[in-house]
């Protein structure tokens, strides 16, 4: 499945010509903001209900279905009555319960809609589980999660970071739920988009929201992101996907390999929290605080040093060392 289509509404012919190249690419689904949350007042923030009218007209001329952002139930009402297909729920919309408690009872009585939910703009699954199942105790049964990425404070190459754990997390509680990657708001680059489209799908995710505009340098929000047409019918024509049903003996022995060395290293484990306990015992006696932070520094600082002879990222080593410790100083508190 592909969503794409402009940041925002712009334009009738914007909307149209978009929706045009994308209809001769075999995408069945555009989608274009109308309401836009910025971050500042005075910002561009969408055309709003005219542009629905835009958004009717290019549905008509190629078929596609239509889908486009509401934050409040004046926008559910506005676009159900104008004949949108699909709605998605923005990822600061998501982070606040009221609001979608609200959309939902808006959405109360059209089980034909689709609603999308994006992740919320922080790292938090519960809340992007409680947004999805307030849309469904709405009595909507056509959902789907979107990944756009989380806000994080640390530097990185992404716009908003991917931290794969927490779709990969959703995917495994609810099989079932439909699972889509936004590789634009992730990257926040247009020159990004096609790998991190990719990667989403060699992991299993089940479609793509993709922003295009004709001519992206032009365009009145988020210009760096959106895809120029042709670059997005050389995505599409690049996009591999796997069949996750073609299972080998080779693989299910490669299988086994892993939960193998997933029972070696919980035995690991355990046994450093053993030893743990002890010294937890020694430093009780002798009065010693718990946590001795220049120790952990010196470990953390051997094992970091260790990452890449032994193929691992340091970043992934550091996060794993911290983990362990936290593990041990509650290990130790809790004998103590």
């Amino acid at each position: 499945m592909i969503v794409a289509g402009p940041c925002s509404a712009e334009t009738p012919q914007q909307v149209i010509d978009t929706a045009t190249h994308l209809h001769e690419m075999g995408i069945g689904v555009l989608r274009a903001g109308l309401w836009k949350p910025r971050t500042h007042p005075g910002s561009f923030e969408g055309v709003g209900t005219q542009g629905l009218s835009w958004l009717g007209e290019a549905k008509r001329a190629t078929g596609m279905l239509i889908a486009t952002e509401v934050a409040l139930p004046t926008h559910v009402k506005a676009c159900i009555q104008a004949g949108v297909d699909v709605l998605w729920i923005g990822a600061r919309t998501t982070a606040n319960p009221f609001a979608v408690q609200a959309i939902a009872e808006a959405l109360k009585g059209n089980e034909h809609i689709t609603v999308m939910v994006k992740n919320p703009i922080s790292p938090d699954i519960e809340l992007w589980i409680g947004a999805l199942q307030r849309i469904y105790n709405a009595g909507i049964t056509h959902i789907a999660a979107v990944h756009r990425g989380f806000v994080s404070i640390s530097d990185s190459l992404y716009r908003n970071a991917p931290m794969w754990q927490m779709p990969i997390e959703l995917k495994r509680r609810f099989p079932k739920l439909p699972l889509l990657i936004d590789p634009s708001h992730i990257t926040g680059k247009s020159d990004m988009v096609a790998v991190v489209a990719q990667q989403a799908l060699d992991m299993g995710f089940d479609g793509l929201m993709i922003e295009v505009h004709p001519c992206p340098e032009k365009a009145l929000s988020d210009n760096q992101q959106q895809l120029t047409i042709a670059a997005m019918a050389a995505l599409v024509g690049n996009l591999t996907t796997r069949n996750n049903n073609a299972e080998s003996e080779q693989l299910s022995i490669m299988r086994r390999l892993i939960d193998q060395c997933d029972d070696e290293i919980l035995t690991t484990i355990s046994r450093r929290m053993h030893v743990v306990r002890q010294i937890g015992e020694l430093k009780q006696k002798a009065g010693m605080q718990v946590v001795q932070q220049g120790r952990f520094n010196e470990i953390l600082a051997q094992r970091k040093a260790q990452a890449q002879s032994l193929q691992l990222h340091e970043t992934f080593v550091e996060s794993l060392m911290k983990l362990i410790h936290e593990e041990a100083v509650t290990q130790q508190i809790t004998k103590i």
